[in-house]
């Protein structure tokens, strides 16, 4: 063959092109479809208005790298069609442009950048000095973000995949739970499974070991309705925790927000994470169970000006970065060196592109914003009317998911419980601080708890939401667990690295007389108490419970209130604590307690309270009786007093079912002695009463009179009406 006949052969059919075909400006990503020959192959879009060019950097099963300049730009966004790149290849891209950090341009095609809209990443970020986009170890170190580092990050970064999935979820059934009935369980999709002994070993921290039957089966017999996945999206370890030998366990760290995190993956990195994924959710919705993701859209694991260069510092800084009045730093709302600036319409496109893909493609139900405060910033501080929130809420598919914000950030004014529009709900920190406070006995008065039982009307009702707006929690992911937080008063969280500095001092916590563990029978039963009281108290609240993964079995961390980065034992979920009947008999009251919310509405109800009767010689559908046995007036609430009675009257409900009938429901009565003597509670005239829980230990009752005695120190009961007397 001559050299003129070899240069005209066509290039063999698995081979792209010599140079990319235009291709299309949309959709964003690398979207695999077959091109105008009919072969497959792959259109790679990436908005990049800033940059003088961008070349697609694709990467053989040897790491060889092959460059292809993208050759069109439309409407800001770089594109070109390869036939031949099929699902699976791997690729990222290297942008061109000005180095100017004083008015913050950070361009440097020595960087090799993930997609923003990958679907998948394939390999790990390797914290390399070479990663960073200026010389990280510069003698002047006040001056080291300014000057550019040439070395090629592609040995020591992770690429993005192409993945092709035409899944249209026709078997699958979403259980679209309603908010009121609605029960969360946070957990961490690898630590839950860990240690389990039912999943097989391969199987073990991974999405798949999360779907199996015997992680299920734990969650159905319970009775929880939504799971609430720590972080899924991939993130990056942080360098600091690197130099311990510490990783980024909790995930709070985002760097590509359309792909699941490829290390929870028991199948594989090159986009069968994707699959793995979505046979989780089916599984989870087919037991009846919901997933709800927490987001980090706040910032990214880029840091700030001298953290790595790995997608959108490199793709166009000032475009999703908030930058500081100088432009060469950054504004930071979020403590961890970087704000996205939802200002620009291209960081909200970004989040709700990302949002959209999880709700419609990945099959989840609702997302959890982490500091979404941070989310609503404009120009002038926070601002609810943010076209991000307006995004979502006339969104026809983001208006209907549960959405759920940590309300506040750590900015001026970012604290903002009770201040998210209607569709939104939040964590409710107010309910975990005034439970806290009543069950270790630091409050001289019970007004804080009473509109916590309530549903937190006071925070809620104005804005012209539903108690179903307050999730309300003890404990969470950060911070102490339930069993930590009745057997420590300090932190001790010096295995992080830190000489016990990080996690914060306020937690609200009382040991009940012995640091740590103790074999002390007295200390063990009061803790034992202690924590069936708050558990009662948060699954017989109004609002959304929200219980934390372990918390049933008496996890315990040691004492460690910040376990972020406590990949182990530390924060894995120990199974074996169920093959004690300590922690056993706790886990049944904890599902005991979800059957009778259940059960019962009024001890869910979907409308605020309104303290009145709805016939005149009614008994009003809520009613509050002091240790006397009298109801409280207004002078009753700050008196100094840890005693307080809880009637609702479940004929008295404001509800109507699905066809329209008013709903009623048995009445019941909740008594809450949070001092530390015996407090003999005179029962209301209304009964006769049942006990069904006396966290003291009684587990039957008679009828009439004060049942089951004197309430013990420190302890909860709750009574069923058997029939209401009228006054």
């Amino acid at each position: 063959m001559t050299a003129s006949q070899e240069a005209s052969r066509p290039a063999p059919a698995h081979l792209p092109p010599a140079a990319p075909w235009p291709g299309s400006w949309q959709p964003l990503g690398a979207c695999y479809r077959p091109g105008a020959d009919g072969r497959g192959g792959t259109n790679f879009a990436l908005w990049a208005p800033g940059a003088e060019a961008v070349e697609l950097c694709l990467f053989d099963e040897d790491g060889a790298e092959t460059r292809h300049p993208l050759p069109e730009q439309t409407f800001q966004t770089w594109h070109g069609y390869l036939p031949g790149v099929d699902p699976g290849a791997r690729y990222g891209y290297r942008v061109h442009g000005r180095w100017d950090p004083w008015t913050g341009a950070r361009w440097n095609p020595a960087k090799l950048l993930l997609d923003p809209y990958a679907r998948a990443v394939d390999g790990v970020f390797t914290g390399h000095a070479a990663c960073c986009g200026s010389v990280r170890d510069w003698p002047e170190p006040q001056a080291a973000d300014t000057v550019r580092d040439n070395r090629d990050s592609a040995p020591y970064t992770a690429r993005s995949v192409v993945v092709h999935d035409d899944d249209d979820w026709a078997d699958d059934h979403r259980p679209k739970t309603p908010w009121a009935e609605t029960v969360i369980y946070e957990l961490h999709v690898a630590g839950f499974t860990r240690r389990h002994p039912g999943v097989p070993p391969e199987l073990r921290g991974s999405y798949a070991g999360l779907g199996h039957p015997a992680a299920i089966e734990h969650l159905v017999s319970l009775g929880v309705t939504a799971v609430e996945l720590l972080p899924v999206h991939q993130f990056a370890d942080e360098d600091f925790l690197r130099g311990r030998g510490l990783a980024n366990y909790w995930g709070y760290n985002s760097i590509a927000w359309f792909a699941p995190h490829g290390g929870y993956s028991a199948s594989g990195t090159r986009g069968q994470q994707v699959g793995e994924f979505k046979r989780m959710v089916r599984a989870l919705h087919a037991a009846g169970i919901e997933v709800i993701l927490d987001v980090v859209y706040n910032h990214s694991a880029e840091g700030g000006e001298q953290g790595p260069t790995l997608s959108l510092r490199g793709i166009d800084n000032a475009g999703y970065y908030r930058l500081g009045r100088g432009r060469r730093g950054y504004t930071d709302y979020t403590g961890c060196g970087n704000t996205l600036d939802t200002r620009q319409p291209q960081a909200v496109r970004l989040i709700t592109d990302s949002l959209r893909y999880w709700a419609a493609e990945m099959g989840v139900d609702g997302f959890r914003f982490d500091l979404a405060a941070a989310l609503t910033r404009g120009s002038d501080g926070v601002d609810m009317h943010h076209p991000l929130l307006a995004a979502i809420s006339q969104d026809p598919l983001l208006s209907r998911v549960k959405l759920i914000a940590e309300p506040w950030d750590l900015g001026p004014g970012g604290y903002q419980v009770g201040n998210f529009p209607p569709l939104w709900a939040e964590w409710n920190d107010r309910y975990r601080d005034g439970v806290r406070d009543f069950w270790r006995g630091a409050r001289a008065d019970v007004a804080e708890l009473g509109y916590r039982l309530s549903g937190s009307s006071d925070l809620y009702q104005l804005g012209g939401r539903r108690p179903y707006a307050s999730v309300n929690y003890v404990t969470a992911h950060d911070g102490f667990t339930l069993r930590d937080l009745v057997s420590y008063n300090a932190k001790h969280n010096q295995a992080n690295g830190e000489d016990n500095r990080d996690g914060t001092d306020d937690n609200r916590s009382w040991n009940c007389g012995a640091e740590g563990e103790t074999d002390d029978p007295s200390v063990i039963e009061l803790r034992d108490r202690q924590i069936r009281n708050l558990l009662a108290t948060l699954l017989l609240s109004t609002g959304v419970p929200m219980l934390t993964a372990g918390d049933e079995m008496g996890r315990t961390q040691g004492g460690n209130n910040n376990a972020y980065c406590q990949d182990n034992e530390v924060s894995w979920v120990d199974w074996s604590l169920l093959d004690e009947p300590r922690w056993q008999s706790l886990r049944e009251l904890t599902a005991r307690l979800i059957r009778l919310r259940r059960r019962h509405p009024v001890l869910r109800q979907r409308a605020f309270f309104s303290g009145l009767a709805p016939l005149p010689g009614q008994l009003p559908d809520l009613t509050w009786y002091t240790a006397r046995g009298n109801e409280m007036t207004p002078t009753d609430w700050p008196a100094p007093t840890a005693v307080l009675g809880m009637l609702l009257n479940g004929g008295a409900m404001s509800e109507r079912d699905r066809h329209g009938c008013p709903l009623t429901d048995d009445s019941f009565l909740l008594l809450l002695n949070g001092s530390a003597r015996p407090v003999e509670f005179t029962l209301p005239p209304r009964g006769p009463f049942e006990l069904l829980l006396d966290t003291a230990g009684t587990t039957a009752g008679t009828t009439g009179g004060a049942v089951g005695g004197p309430l013990a120190p420190r302890s909860l009961r709750l009574l069923r009406l058997l029939r209401l007397a009228q006054s």
